[in-house]
């Protein structure tokens, strides 16, 4: 599968596309707190349409190790204003909304989001994938174990990419089993897994073509590069676009990212290295 259907238009991943982040957190790990008033907000997807990116993935639950635990209700307070004022502003914006909530993916959609992507695959929310099959648009499902609260403590596996693989395949079995057509998968760097396991992951990351599925890498500053490098998030740019080049090398289909022009010089760069055989 190379292909999704977002709102009518077919976006197509034998380019990778770029995803950009965009939290309206206090406390999410790199840029919690940063855009807390509507100039902000729109200065920052102006700045990653600008800068070539396909998507916006709005957040408004931060999902860190240790996160604060928020209710539905704060949750959609925080995102629906932000989903009309960029809607607003930007008609044609490609909005990904990261939740795990079906109620919030439910209002999201129908303010007009695209796309849902959802940390728990479906398992934080049992009505989740019968509302995304309701709704009919494209779902990303990720890997993690526990909530944002307790997978620091779940790391231990026999074989993490096997593991991996075998859990995004029975969620992939449920979500087709209520008609969810446009699918899109991620190993969860960073969620459940501990340095190491990140590393063994991405290195794995073409594994996950078995799934015919296209696959989403999101290790944007994260710690993998922070605690290997000696570093804060602050100064974890050149380890993401290094480490970005290798996601697209092993076949990423989408890079989610915090800085959008990187990335997108980024896949230009692999795509030119291609063109190059």
């Amino acid at each position: 599968m190379t292909s999704i259907n977002c709102k009518g238009k077919l976006i197509d991943f034998e380019i990778p596309k770029v995803m950009g982040i965009l939290n309206v957190t206090p406390d999410s790990f790199y840029d919690g707190g940063s855009y807390k008033n509507e100039k902000d907000i729109l200065a920052q997807a102006e700045k990653m349409l600008n800068d070539g990116a396909t998507f916006i993935d709005v957040g408004a639950y931060s999902s860190r190790p240790g996160a604060q635990d928020i209710s539905v209700d704060e949750e959609c307070a925080r995102l629906i204003p932000v989903v009309n004022l960029l809607l607003k502003n930007y008609p044609d914006v490609l909005l990904s909304i990261d939740t795990f909530r079906s109620k919030v993916a439910q209002e999201a959609v129908n303010s007009g989001a695209a796309l849902i992507n959802d940390i728990s695959a479906g398992f934080l929310d049992e009505a989740m994938l019968t509302t995304i099959g309701k709704l009919q648009v494209p779902y990303i499902m990720m890997h993690m174990r526990g909530t944002p609260q307790t997978m620091k403590d779940l790391t231990e596996y026999e074989d993490v990419v096997h593991k991996v693989i075998f859990y995004l395949s029975e969620r992939v079995a449920a979500a087709r089993v209520l008609g969810i057509n446009d699918l899109i998968v991620d190993p969860g760097l960073g969620f459940a897994k501990t340095i190491a396991q990140n590393f063994e992951l991405l290195n794995a990351t073409e594994k996950l073509q078995v799934l015919e599925l296209p696959i989403l890498i999101g290790l944007s500053r994260k710690s993998m590069i922070t605690k290997t490098l000696g570093v804060d998030s602050n100064s974890a740019l050149n380890g993401t676009t290094a480490l970005n080049m290798i996601a697209l090398q092993k076949r990423a289909s989408i890079l989610r990212v915090h800085d959008v022009k990187e990335a997108v010089e980024t896949v230009r760069l692999h795509q030119a290295l291609k063109g190059s055989n």
